[in-house]
């Protein structure tokens, strides 16, 4: 047995969690879901980035004490992350005290590489984070993501000699003892560390900043939100101490965004060489998810609440389009036509036919006996090789190739007609290989739809037909339309 580690990027509880949350927690779910059903030792971690000022900002404006809020907006987080049936072994806050005093045992350990210096920039607060000259002039001054003028700062904070890492960070890349996935983000980060990394301020003022973590023997800084939060990978192993760490670091997949990269992919393996630690093995980088060909956002109008996909069509349904139908290595739209039209087509014809047909005819033929089930003889290669790569999209492909060939072997070899010529024999080899294809293609689909391969398993699985109620996926024809 295997040991293995999978993390997701931990979300800032500044905003509701959206569709990328969504999307990004579903994909680390189906990594760590097919490492359990091989028979690894799996811990999955996943949770929410509390201190800063944009929270300090927004619960003063709510009247509310900032961990009051950072509890509301975590229990929303945590909330979505059952309801799409996250198989989760950790949850970390980053408010949790085990973090944040690991946080200051880390910063300890990071003191050969960190310095106290002057730091003159322009600042963004709701990106939380400082500006070249270059960046604000080519937007006139004004931050684009949220509309606001930049601030220019000078203050006396703590740097981390990130400068030093630039070759051993770059080395770990090229040399692919650190993976970076795909491709095109691989030479994404290569280009910025072949360019040379810039030492980092890593803390700011408690009198501009009190939300945040405190710096080891110093009470009037506190750590950057952003370059704490990236210990919580190890934090939440019991860093330095605990024996997870020790069994389970270095992570086998961390998942993030594409707009992290350089948090990921330059800063926080810098940390880790820093501390003598190992680098991740590999990094998965996704894309970001449009609605309707555009950037989703309240004010244009076309928000779209997970909560609002699942509860209108399953959970499992909601998996299933954006792991396929959102291109793992790119940008990828969301639309309800779309939806629908994944869900009517894909899941309810060619996967629910299949098995509402097979569970029918075994029943009106053989009286729900199957018999002795032959072993799929399918090539799972280019699957497993697909899920190695985090290409949920072509690994999803592969199994609906399985379920389109078992339609088609349906409409082929026709059993009714089997069974009007009374050829008894010939028509059980058939429902058994039917309902064979079916436990095979119910094993493949376990990590990516858990609820659905549990059912189809159930119907199949005992060598006698178990019915559920209903179809699997029961069409839908209205197109539901969004507030």
């Amino acid at each position: 047995m295997s040991n293995f580690y999978i993390t997701t990027s931990i979300p800032y509880v500044n905003g509701e969690p959206h569709l990328g949350h969504a999307m990004e927690f579903v994909m680390a779910d189906v990594l760590a879901r097919r490492a359990r059903q091989i028979g690894d030792n799996v811990i999955f971690s996943t949770g929410t980035d509390e201190h800063g000022g944009k929270i300090a900002e927004k619960a003063e404006e709510l009247g509310m004490t900032p961990k009051a809020l950072a509890d509301q907006m975590s229990g929303t987080f945590s909330a979505l992350i059952k309801k799409l049936n996250i198989s989760n072994d950790r949850f970390i806050r980053t408010t949790d005290k085990g973090h944040e005093q690991r946080a200051q045992l880390i910063w300890e350990a990071l003191k050969k590489d960190i310095y106290k210096s002057k730091y003159t920039g322009w600042y963004c607060t709701g990106d939380e984070a400082f500006f070249t000259e270059t960046e604000v002039k080519e937007n006139n001054g004004v931050c684009p993501n949220h509309n606001a003028p930049y601030e220019k700062i000078e203050e006396e904070n703590y740097f981390f000699k990130l400068s030093n890492y630039t070759r051993p960070v770059l080395d770990a890349i090229e040399d692919g003892s650190f993976r970076i996935v795909p491709e095109t983000k691989r030479n994404e980060i290569l280009y910025v560390l072949k360019e040379g990394l810039d030492d980092i301020s890593i803390s700011r003022p408690k009198d501009k900043i009190s939300w945040g973590i405190p710096v080891p023997g110093d009470t009037k800084q506190v750590m950057y939100v952003w370059f704490e939060a990236l210990m919580n990978y190890i934090t939440v192993l019991g860093y330095p101490e605990h024996e997870d760490f020790d069994t389970f670091w270095p992570a086998d997949v961390q998942v993030i965004g594409k707009d992290i990269i350089r948090f990921h992919a330059a800063i926080w393996p810098a940390i880790l060489l820093s501390l003598g630690a190992d680098l991740p093995k590999k990094l998965y980088v996704h894309s970001f998810i449009t609605v309707g060909g555009k950037k989703m956002s309240k004010s244009l109008g076309n928000y779209v609440s997970p909560n609002e996909i699942i509860e209108t069509y399953s959970v499992d349904a909601f998996r299933y389009y954006f792991l396929r139908h959102i291109p793992s290595y790119n940008d990828g739209d969301f639309s309800w036509e779309a939806f629908e039209r994944a869900y009517n087509t894909e899941l309810a014809n060619d996967l629910g036919n299949a098995v509402n047909r097979t569970a029918a005819m075994l029943q009106k033929y053989q009286d729900g006996i199957i018999g002795d089930i032959p072993p799929a003889q399918h090539d799972i290669n280019q699957y497993e090789r697909a899920l190695e790569d985090c290409r949920f999209d072509v690994a999803l492909d592969v199994v609906w190739e399985q379920v389109r060939g078992l339609n088609q072997y349906i409409d082929q070899e026709k059993p009714w007609t089997i069974a009007k010529e009374g050829d008894t024999e010939h028509l059980h080899e058939v429902l058994a290989y039917q309902a064979s294809s079916l436990l095979s293609i119910a094993t493949l689909l376990e990590p990516f739809l858990p609820e659905t391969s549990a059912k189809i398993s159930g119907i199949f699985s005992e060598g006698i037909v178990r019915p559920i109620e209903g179809t699997l996926f029961p069409k839908l024809e209205k197109e539901p339309v969004s507030e």
